[in-house]
C-alpha cells in the first residue's frame, strides 16, 4: 500500500502546531521566540499528550510531554492538570489570597495560564469542578503555609508534581457519587503517565522530568556546527543511579526481585511515573478500591493483577529530577520529546537536523562521503537526494514535523526515503505499535539577543 507524497505530508501534519511570541512595541522581550510542536500516533487512540502555556500572573513559560501507559487517562489528566499546580506552586502570597477571595466572593478568577492548544488537544469538561477543588485545597494550604519566602522553582516544580499525583491518588480512594466521574478518576490512577517538563524565564530554563521522555538543549558551536546538551535522565533500568535509589527504599531481602528483565518488578519499564497506583497503593487498598468500584473496573485486565513480589509499597515515585540550566547566546533550541523519537534517533542527529533545518544551512554543505570510493552514479544519486531534502525542507514550515520525518523514514545515509517513509505510515494500527511507540515533540526556539542581554546585564 503505496502513499504519494501529499498523502503522507497530510498524516504528518495533522496534529502540527505552532505558536510565535508576540513583540511588544515592535520589541521581543522574551528568551522564547515560539515553538512548533507535533504528535504522529501508533497506539490508537494515541496515549501521548502535550502541554504548553504561558504563566500570567508569574513570569514564564511551560512547556511539556506526557508518555500514558496501560491507555490515555493519567496522561491525559496530567497534561491538563501539572500546569496549574506548577503555575499556583510560583504564585506570590498575595496573589493566593486574591484568588481565594474571588472564588469566596463569587467573583471571576484572575486568569493563571494562557494555554496554547491544537484544536486535538482536549480538555475533560466533566472533571473540571472536581479537578478546581483539588486544586483549590492546594492553594489554600500554600495560603496556610505562607512562610513569606519568595519560592524556589526547583522547590516548586517538585512539589506541583508530588501534590498533583497525591490528588490523583486520594480522588481514586474518595470516589464520586456520580458513575461516570467515578470511572474516570480510577481510570487515571490505574493508568500511569511519565512527564518531562521546561519551564523557561528569562535565561532560567528549568527541566523537571520523571520517567523517560527527554530534553535536550540544541547548541551552535562557533564553527557553525550543531552539538546536543542533554537536559533530563532516563529513570530505567539502564540509569544506574536509579537502580540503586530503588534498592536504597526497600528491604535488602527484596533486592533480586525489584528490577527484572529491566523493568520495576518486572513489569514496569519507568522508574517514575504519575498514576500506576498498582505500584504505590497497598494490596488492602487496591482490593478494597476496586471492590467498590463500578463493573468495569473488574473488566480492565491491568487492575485486576497484584504485581509479583510486592511487600513494601510504594515502588513509585512521581517526585521528578530537576536540573536548571542558565541560557547562552548560543543555546539556540530546546526539544522536549517522549521516548518514541529517543528510541528512533541519537541526540546528536536530532540537534543538526533542527539546527539545520532552523537555520536552512543544509543547501550549502559540501556532500560529504567518508571514506567511500563513489562512483558518479552513486554521487548523482546523493545530490538528487540533497535537492529532494532541500524540497521536504520547505513542505515543513514545523520543526516538529520535520523531526518526525526523519524520525520515521531515515535511511542508514541519515536522509528521508520516501518509500521507507510511505511504509511506516502505512502500517494498520495493529502493527505500527510493533514497529514504533507514539512520537510527541515540542521545538522551543530560543532568542539569542534577547538572551545576550540579560547576560550583560548580570
Amino acid at each position: 500500500f503505496y502513499l504519494t507524497p501529499p498523502q503522507v505530508n497530510s498524516i504528518l501534519k495533522a496534529n502540527e502546531y505552532s505558536f510565535k511570541v508576540p513583540e511588544f512595541d515592535g520589541k521581543n522581550v522574551s528568551s522564547v521566540l515560539g515553538f512548533d510542536s507535533n504528535q504522529l500516533p501508533a497506539n490508537a487512540p494515541i496515549e501521548d499528550r502535550r502541554s504548553a502555556a504561558t504563566c500570567l500572573q508569574t513570569r514564564g513559560m511551560l512547556l511539556g510531554v506526557f508518555d500514558g501507559h496501560a491507555g490515555c487517562a493519567c496522561a491525559q489528566a496530567v497534561s491538563e492538570r501539572l500546569f496549574y499546580y506548577i503555575a499556583v506552586s510560583l504564585l506570590p502570597h498575595e496573589t493566593l489570597l486574591e484568588i481565594e477571595n474571588a472564588v469566596e466572593s463569587g467573583r471571576a478568577l484572575l486568569p493563571i495560564l494562557q494555554w496554547h492548544k491544537h484544536p486535538n488537544d482536549y480538555f475533560s469538561k466533566e472533571a473540571s469542578k472536581l479537578y478546581f477543588n483539588s486544586l483549590r485545597t492546594y492553594w489554600q494550604e500554600l495560603i496556610d503555609l505562607n512562610s513569606g519566602e519568595t519560592t524556589d522553582v526547583k522547590e516548586a516544580l517538585i512539589n506541583a508534581f508530588k501534590r498533583l499525583d497525591n490528588d490523583i491518588s486520594l480522588e481514586a480512594q474518595v470516589g464520586d457519587p456520580n458513575s461516570f466521574l467515578n470511572y474516570l478518576v480510577l481510570r487515571v490512577a490505574f493508568s500511569g503517565a511519565t512527564a518531562c517538563v521546561a519551564h523557561v524565564d528569562g535565561v532560567d530554563l528549568h527541566i523537571a522530568n520523571t520517567g523517560d521522555s527527554r530534553a535536550m538543549l540544541g547548541v551552535q558551536e562557533e564553527d557553525g556546527s550543531w552539538s546536543a546538551v542533554t537536559l533530563s535522565y532516563d529513570h530505567n533500568a539502564q540509569n544506574k543511579h536509579e537502580v540503586e535509589r530503588v534498592k536504597t527504599e526497600h528491604p535488602k531481602s527484596e533486592e533480586k526481585n525489584l528490577v527484572k528483565q529491566d523493568r520495576l518488578l518486572g513489569l514496569l519499564m519507568p522508574f517514575r511515573a504519575f498514576g500506576d497506583v498498582k505500584f504505590k497503593w497497598s494490596i488492602e487498598l487496591q482490593k478494597r478500591v476496586i471492590e467498590s468500584g463500578p463493573d468495569q473496573l473488574n473488566d480492565n485486565e491491568y487492575t485486576k493483577f497484584i504485581p509479583p513480589n510486592y511487600h513494601t509499597p510504594p515502588y513509585l515515585t512521581a517526585e521528578p529530577e530537576v536540573i536548571h540550566h542558565k541560557l547562552r547566546p548560543q543555546d539556540k533550541f530546546l526539544v522536549l520529546a517522549t521516548d518514541g523519537l529517543w528510541e528512533t534517533m541519537h541526540r546528536q542527529d536530532v540537534a543538526r537536523i533542527v539546527g539545520e533545518y532552523l537555520t536552512g544551512v543544509h543547501h550549502q554543505q559540501p556532500i560529504a562521503v567518508g571514506g567511500y570510493k563513489v562512483t558518479l552514479g552513486q554521487m548523482h544519486g546523493l545530490l538528487a537526494e540533497r535537492r529532494a531534502r532541500i524540497s521536504s525542507v520547505f513542505e515543513d514550515q514545523n520543526a516538529a514535523t520535520h523531526l518526525i520525518r526523519h524520525a520515521v523514514g531515515n535511511n542508514e545515509f541519515g536522509t528521508v526515503d520516501h518509500e521507507r517513509l510511505s511504509k511506516m505510515l502505512s502500517l494498520p494500527e495493529e502493527l505500527a505499535r510493533m514497529y514504533r511507540d507514539d512520537i510527541t515533540i515540542i521545538v522551543v526556539q530560543f532568542n539569542s539577543h534577547v538572551i545576550g542581554a540579560c547576560q550583560n546585564e548580570e
